[in-house]
């Protein structure tokens, strides 16, 4: 039986099915599924609501200090910003950027990591976002990298906004997701990346399913060898 918290980290670009991935592996190994890039989401939907500029890092720092951030558990876990449910509406791409800005305040990101790292290791968890593994839970050995070529994933995001109601470019989805990209890996403060300690899952060319069951596999063969 595994004695300590069960922190599993899961990495990599936005449109690699990260949400639908974590939730599905926690659910199977029966442990919480904490949404880390909710957080930012939250942040940037307070930053855009509040007229915020995402690139002033003073006044990002002060609104992580008086945002407050709650999820209520359940098997789609709901997002909380100073008590509103916004869990759909921090879906958008205008939040998305918006995310991804506030994302590189270093202040910002400390403000988060400690409340991630509090959720983990009260009950164990599984982490998604772009630094789980290089920043908030580098100890753990459950690390994976998922990643997809850029049409697909620019692909999928097009999907979900149709579904949505909306009319996207496919041209203009296609350009925000390269441009996140270039962002996210770029940034001076915890960048996009992955290194020998993550095994990395390309699920471009795989369905949910097998990615979960990798994972879940790759998981439990671990905890098995170490007895």
């Amino acid at each position: 039986m595994h004695r300590e918290p069960l922190i599993v980290a899961i990495d990599g670009p936005s449109g690699v099915g990260k949400s639908t991935t974590s939730r599905r592996v926690a659910r199977a190994l029966d442990i919480p599924h904490i949404d880390t890039g909710a957080m930012y989401r939250a942040l940037g939907l307070a930053a855009l609501r509040e007229e915020v500029d995402t690139h002033d890092d003073a006044a990002l720092e002060r609104l992580s200090e008086a945002a407050r951030i709650d999820f209520v558990p359940g098997d789609r876990a709901r997002v909380l910003l100073n008590g509103e449910d916004v869990t759909s509406l921090i879906r958008t791409p205008e939040v998305s950027m918006a995310a991804s800005d506030v994302s590189t305040v270093p202040a910002v990101r400390r403000c988060l990591v400690r409340l991630q790292q509090e959720l983990g290791r009260r009950g164990g968890g599984v982490l998604e976002g772009r630094d789980i593994g290089t920043k908030v839970f580098p100890e753990t050995p459950y690390k994976f990298f998922l990643t997809a070529r850029p049409e697909v994933r620019a692909r999928r995001r097009y999907n979900e906004l149709i579904v949505k109601g909306a009319s996207p470019d496919f041209a203009t989805v296609l350009g925000e997701t390269i441009a996140r990209d270039e962002q996210d890996s770029t940034r001076a403060d915890s960048p996009l990346r992955f290194d020998v300690s993550y095994t990395v899952v390309d699920t471009s060319d795989l369905s949910i399913d097998q990615v979960v069951d990798a994972i879940v596999g790759s998981v439990r063969a671990r905890i098995k060898d170490e007895g």
